[in-house]
């Protein structure tokens, strides 16, 4: 197959039979030109399906591109697309587009994508943070790069962030595990270290402590081992002398990964409530601490435009609030 040459400003110019300077002002500043001739410059572009470079004007320019950057985890988590369905339809609204990378959730690969993004010289910078310091973000932002950071806040950086209210969602559900009798609450996370899981942890500890149990070491599994499966790290738990009645899984991950290893246990006893909810939770009767990662999308998005007018507007913080959907595994009541 013939690949055709992209048609050029000046392919436009000669068959519409004006400058190239009219072309590029009908494409820029198209109430200075005359109607008929703008529409004779357009028909032309049409014709030879001319697409004007906006991001070499704007680089000319010494300007920023009308694109916003987002940097986000591993695309097969369905939390990170549709926080970006959130983030493209705000921004598509006020003639931006969005371009996405992934980290892959790899805290070595954040500050490497992030310098591909800023190099295509990107409006504003949202990013779900996984390193744990973003301070190399700091020149640029003091450049005029606003950076609005989603579902954890950034580190050693001045940024506006949007998270969610991780501690009282995992203080809800262990507190819904102990109203249905049980005390020997497991909880499971992988990775632990992140700002989201210390939170959630927080809350899981908080709830058991008010109810007397103060010390839930064994009771824990953190990893920070992302090669682990998470049904192994939930049947190593189960697979203790003293196994928990009930478990508060950290993640969705973490949920299906207990949900396999309960199935390849037959048990159908330990009750189980997740964080995140997930396509077919509700098929299969999960209980889940439930939110809006769409809505976290659009709020980050907002946030990035009310940037982008005023850089020099006081860092905002924006919690989103979580809440409980009890569908059965959550309401199983101890052996």
């Amino acid at each position: 197959m013939t690949i055709q040459q992209r048609a050029t400003l000046d392919d436009v110019a000669r068959l519409a039979g004006v400058s190239a300077k009219t072309v590029s002002r009908v494409f820029t500043m198209r109430d200075k030109v005359a109607p008929d001739t703008a529409t004779r410059v357009l028909s032309a572009a049409t014709r030879l399906r001319f697409r004007p470079n906006t991001v070499a004007r704007s680089l000319r320019r010494g300007g920023a591109t009308n694109a916003a950057g987002f940097i986000m985890g591993e695309l097969s988590n369905p939390f990170y697309y549709k926080v970006a369905s959130g983030i493209e339809r705000t921004l598509a609204a006020r003639g931006m587009s969005l371009v996405v990378a992934t980290t892959d959730d790899s805290p070595a690969a954040e500050e490497r994508v992030a310098d591909a993004l800023l190099a295509q010289r990107v409006g504003v910078l949202l990013l779900i943070p996984v390193a744990g310091d973003q301070s190399y973000l700091e020149g640029e932002r003091q450049l005029g790069t606003p950076v609005i950071a989603l579902d954890r806040p950034a580190q050693n950086l001045v940024a506006d962030s949007v998270v969610l209210a991780n501690r009282e969602g995992a203080y809800r559900a262990t507190r819904h595990l102990l109203d249905h009798g049980h005390r020997r609450i497991g909880y499971v996370c992988n990775p632990a270290s992140v700002y989201t899981q210390a939170e959630r942890v927080g809350g899981y500890r908080a709830a058991m402590a008010e109810a007397g149990i103060t010390d839930t070491t064994a009771l824990e599994r953190l990893e920070d081992d992302r090669t682990v499966p998470p049904s192994t790290t939930v049947d190593r738990l189960l697979g203790e002398s003293e196994p928990p009645t009930a478990i508060v899984s950290g993640n969705n991950r973490m949920t299906i990964g207990a949900l396999r290893a309960l199935r390849a246990r037959r048990d159908e006893t330990t009750a189980l409530v997740g964080f995140d909810d997930f396509d077919t939770a509700d098929v299969i009767g999960v209980t889940v601490v439930s939110y809006d990662p769409v809505e976290l999308g659009r709020q980050a998005a907002e946030l990035a435009l009310e940037r982008i007018a005023d850089p020099t507007g006081f860092t905002r913080e924006i919690v989103l609030p979580t809440w409980l959907i009890d569908r059965g595994t959550g309401e199983r009541r101890p052996v």
